[in-house]
């Protein structure tokens, strides 16, 4: 059963091309279904977005909300780490919050979110995962990287888990990379249970690559946070890449940093507010 306030009002935001419509559910809940949502999501004929952002009065102590994320085709995810960023602007923006850190549960766990005095948002994005079982990827024993026969073609491909599950597939150009076919077939790959997010890295040197991302639920997207940092845990752990690393995404660049092991992946970026409107149409 749906709740929505009549009229629905919303700001659409975006992190690095990332779109988003942020919905306010503090005051008020808001429920919908996962086909209101993609009537929502329709960039023809609704308002248009990767991702909608459900920010909600905090439901445990020890954190300032609750976050919730939707793919565009309805599809309820984990972590957004664009989306993130953008959560940050959005509640100070709208006078939820003053608090700077703002510490945010969301179904993946609590993350930490910092607004510096340039305006970029730095986030704690947790310890990232890598054994397939947490992912979760079907395959016998932890490795680097795994070989995945999609439609009879052997990839070579890393996994980690970012609050979501990603892909990594290390490419020597990602603009001749075949996103769109490969992204589709690995996500839905029966060694992914819960399918994936599916990542094409070019490492550029030591600190630096490039990456596009095809998200589950979406498609490829203008960048995606989460899978900056899982592209940059698979380059460490891999042994190309330094401690901080530039991630140049299609929509802008990120800076990602992660010390190994059990520390914290941090993500530091930029968010925008586009615009705020009401929808009046129904659902």
């Amino acid at each position: 059963m749906s709740v929505i306030p009549s009229p629905l009002l919303f700001t659409k935001m975006h992190g690095l091309g990332n779109d988003f419509m942020v919905l306010d559910a503090t005051r008020e809940p808001i429920l919908l279904t996962a086909g209101q949502i993609r009537q929502l999501a329709d960039r023809h004929f609704g308002v248009g977005f990767d991702q909608l952002l459900l920010v909600e009065a905090a439901k445990q102590s020890g954190v300032d909300f609750n976050y919730r994320i939707f793919n565009a085709d309805g599809s309820e995810v984990e972590q957004c780490g664009n989306g993130a960023r953008c959560f940050a602007l959005y509640v100070q923006g709208q006078g939820l919050t003053m608090k700077n850190p703002i510490r945010v549960a969301t179904q993946a766990g609590i993350i930490e979110l910092t607004i510096n005095n340039a305006g970029l948002v730095r986030v704690d994005m947790g310890v990232p995962k890598t054994r397939p079982a947490d992912i979760p990827f079907i395959a016998d024993g932890n490795s680097n990287f795994y070989q995945l026969d999609v439609a009879g073609e052997m990839l070579k491909l890393a996994v980690v888990n970012m609050g979501n599950p990603h892909a990594v597939l290390p490419v020597h150009c990602v603009e001749q990379a075949q996103v769109q076919r490969l992204g589709r077939l690995i996500e839905t790959h029966p060694r992914f249970p819960a399918m994936v997010n599916v990542g094409f890295m070019q490492v550029l040197a030591r600190d630096v690559i490039k990456l596009r991302v095809h998200e589950r639920g979406t498609g490829e997207t203008l960048a995606c946070g989460s899978g900056a940092c899982a592209a940059v845990v698979a380059g460490i752990r891999a042994g190309w890449l330094d401690a901080k690393v530039q991630v140049l995404l299609t929509g802008g660049s990120l800076q990602i940093e992660w010390g190994g092991d059990t520390a914290p992946v941090l993500m530091q970026g930029s968010a925008s507010k586009l615009y705020e409107g009401q929808w009046v149409a129904s659902l």
